[in-house]
């Protein structure tokens, strides 16, 4: 079963090559994809140093769901493993936990939640295990997805509620000793906040999307 890992980001350029170190040294997964979200840092010149690594160089920001679409258009693996850019103690025995799951029919996603990382990183996930960032998913559930590419950060939302209205086996995995840099960290306080005010923004605007439709 074909693997490939895709990787969106959007000026990770500081903290990208320390998922694409664990990822290149890993013999489960035969194509690594890094989609640039319209960066304008050294993301994509930091992931094409990497032997083997496909660059996807979007020169307008997506979103996430957008750049995923525009990952898995490069790919016809049947297993892709999806991982943010900004994982602080990304491991190999993390990506097996969330590919053995799938790859081994036990479900066809697997969602990975922060344990014992830290205690920010790992509460919200807590709250919210539906909107991490790091699973492994078959390819034609991310196929069933309608309007992938126009869910931007509501990606995880589309997801989870695809899964859950027709009742498709997902596994929650525990990832030991990972995290990642939150956005206050990465543009300091108010930026941070702001950016992060705008991710959530764009989640509620998808699920208020959905509920629309639906009725």
């Amino acid at each position: 079963m074909k693997v490939a890992a895709i990787i969106p980001a959007y000026n990770e350029g500081l903290t990208i090559g320390n998922v694409l170190d664990v990822l290149v040294r890993n013999r489960n997964i035969e194509e690594i994809i890094v989609v640039s979200d319209g960066s304008v840092d050294d993301t994509v010149r930091r992931a094409a140093a990497y032997e083997g690594v496909m660059v996807v160089d979007l020169l307008e920001n997506r979103g996430k769901g957008g750049a995923v679409k525009a990952g898995l258009d490069q790919t016809d693996a049947e297993v892709i493993l999806v991982l943010d850019a900004d994982l602080i103690g990304l491991t190999g025995a993390h990506i097996k936990s969330l590919l053995e799951p799938v790859t081994k029919g036990k479900a066809l996603m697997s969602v990975g939640i922060f344990e014992k990382g830290r205690v920010a990183t790992d509460f919200a996930q807590k709250v919210a295990p539906f909107l991490s960032g790091q699973r492994a998913v078959r390819r034609d559930l991310l196929e069933n997805i309608s309007n992938l590419d126009l869910t931007r950060f509501g990606i995880e939302i589309a997801l989870h509620g695809y899964v859950e209205e027709n009742e498709i086996t997902t596994e929650i995995v525990q990832l030991e000793d990972l995290s990642h840099v939150m956005k206050e960290e990465k543009l300091g306080l108010w930026k941070g906040m702001s950016a992060r005010a705008k991710m959530y923004w764009e989640i509620i605007r998808y699920v208020a999307k959905i509920d629309i439709n639906d009725h």
